[in-house]
């Protein structure tokens, strides 16, 4: 918690130890193993946060929520619905993350997949707008406390050489949920299985799918590098030894000799808390990525939570919406796949500030495509969303110390969650006003603001271990 303090001053040499033992590891099938470990729960968490735009269809045919908003702060529209979701992000990164920070990362990735489990589970069987509401809101506090979490011990786990490529295999696994979402409400939105309306089924699906990665964290160590923060070297020297006599198994020799560096902010860091990212040199970054964050998720989530919906309103039917939809979202893990080429060697700020570009082009033709054109566009849009989420996601997580990253990132992240519940809103009543043109013109503001943010002020992190971008 903020204003704890810990004693490094005997354990400084160990732990500059045990970070150069772990970034000095190869990329093994051990490595890569713990990464798809961690990325399947980000996977589940993926098919609830992008099941917002695929049930949207169901929800309205329901009666339980109207397509458009009759005003701009309404609770009747489908946007309050997306509203709910993102306020339950926001509380649960900005207030929950700190606890990611104190309990450890292998625990609350655990226990906020559980969280968000059964209160999902509680959302399908609501028959009241109000009481699907509640639920949503409070299934998106899990949801934002894991997202933040899973982030900060990828960071942490992987190696620097390979920390850009381990954030887009993440993604790849993750967005993988997203055809998958998609599928299933075109399947299913449009019918009720005995009965039940179509898209209870399609969230049932993913909370009881999620359980399974309950089995899956058995296998997964806590981060060492967590445990040094919090004075555990001695945990910390097991856990990372244990790390690398899994990588020599899968080399067959012995690793070389870790040469460690200096690490002089640890002390600091530990005794400032959370208010250490208002100063010198965090708190440019911390402005940054406020800025980014709040105006990027109009982008992403301005599309993705909108598709099927904004399909409608350019007079194709539900299920014609939901197809189109399924055929836009199978590109979703392909935009991460064709990142890891470069995801190490292209510096992050520039992969920010191009796939903004990207996006804002890309969206103001989707407004006016249609047929096929419009699917391919739909590809291209979702290609450029997910490779700014690979770059930004691994971006966020590098520039804050260990002792505070989770509560730092939860942080700056938080503000995408703000902006969405005003963003899902604004663009329930643009799209009621002025068409999917006045949506996407909002959309390619937004992104200037978002890769001008980055571009401009940004520190570059591509190469460098944690501690050097810390410091």
């Amino acid at each position: 918690m903020d204003g704890k303090v810990f004693d490094y001053a005997p354990t400084v040499g160990h732990a500059a130890l045990i970070h150069a033992r772990l970034d000095r590891l190869p990329a093994t099938r051990y490595i890569w193993t713990l990464l798809v470990m961690l990325s399947l729960g980000g996977a589940f968490e993926y098919y609830d946060l992008f099941l917002m735009g695929y049930i949207g269809p169901g929800l309205v045919r329901a009666g339980l929520f109207t397509a458009g908003s009759a005003s701009l702060f309404g609770v009747s529209g489908l946007a309050a619905f997306v509203a709910a979701t993102f306020t339950g992000l926001f509380v649960g990164a900005l207030i929950f993350s700190v606890a990611a920070d104190r309990f450890g990362r292998r625990a609350v990735f655990t226990w906020a997949l559980l969280w968000y489990t059964a209160s999902t589970c509680i959302m399908a069987v609501q028959t009241t707008t109000g009481g699907v509401l509640l639920w949503r809101a409070l299934t998106g506090i899990g949801l934002g406390v894991e997202l933040v979490t899973i982030d900060t011990y990828i960071a942490e786990l992987m190696p620097r050489r390979i920390r850009g490529r381990a954030f887009a295999m993440n993604q790849v696994v993750q967005f993988s949920a997203v055809p998958l979402v998609a599928l299933v409400a075109w399947l299913l939105v449009p019918r009720s299985p005995f009965g039940v309306d179509g898209w209870r089924w399609v969230v049932l699906v993913g909370s009881v799918s999620a359980v399974l990665v309950w089995f899956v964290r058995r296998a997964v160590p806590e981060s060492p590098r967590w445990l040094v923060a919090h004075g555990r070297i001695a945990d910390a020297e097991a856990v990372t030894a244990a790390i690398e006599r899994r990588v020599e198994i899968d080399l067959g020799v012995a690793l070389p000799a870790a040469v460690p560096g200096n690490t002089p902010h640890i002390s600091a860091v530990a005794r400032s808390g959370l208010t250490r990212i208002f100063q010198p040199p965090y708190l440019t970054r911390t402005l940054v990525l406020v800025v980014f964050n709040f105006a990027q998720t109009i982008g992403y989530y301005g599309f993705a939570s909108w598709v099927p919906t904004l399909l409608i309103a350019r007079g194709i039917t539900t299920t014609t919406s939901l197809g189109y939809s399924f055929a836009i979202a199978l590109a979703a893990p392909v935009g991460p796949a064709l990142v890891m080429r470069f995801a190490d060697g292209m510096d992050r700020r520039l992969q920010i500030v191009w796939s903004a570009a990207a996006i804002a082009g890309f969206g103001l033709l989707f407004a006016t495509a249609s047929g096929a054109g419009l699917v391919a566009i739909g590809v291209l849009l979702t290609c450029s969303n997910n490779w700014m989420s690979v770059a930004f996601h691994a971006y966020q997580s590098e520039l804050f110390p260990t002792a505070i990253r989770a509560r730092a990132v939860g942080f700056v992240y938080a503000w995408s969650r703000f902006s969405a519940i005003f963003t899902s809103l604004i663009i329930g009543f643009l799209l009621e006003r002025f068409g999917t043109a006045g949506v996407f013109v909002f959309i390619a503001g937004a992104m200037v603001v978002a890769g001008g943010a980055v571009g401009l002020f940004g520190p570059p992190t591509s190469g460098l271990a944690l501690e050097q971008i810390a410091d």
